[in-house]
């Protein structure tokens, strides 16, 4: 890959990263979560 495909690839990963952190710490995801992990600790 050369240097301009790599910076961009670089910034699509990085902006994917930061969506699927903003959908992971949202309340519904994180209460489908913390009730999951509850369920399966008892």
């Amino acid at each position: 890959m050369t240097t301009a495909e790599y910076a961009v690839g670089t910034i699509a990963a990085v902006a994917f990263a930061g969506l699927l952190l903003k959908v992971v710490t949202s309340g519904g995801v994180q209460t489908a979560l913390n009730a999951l992990i509850e369920r399966a600790l008892r």
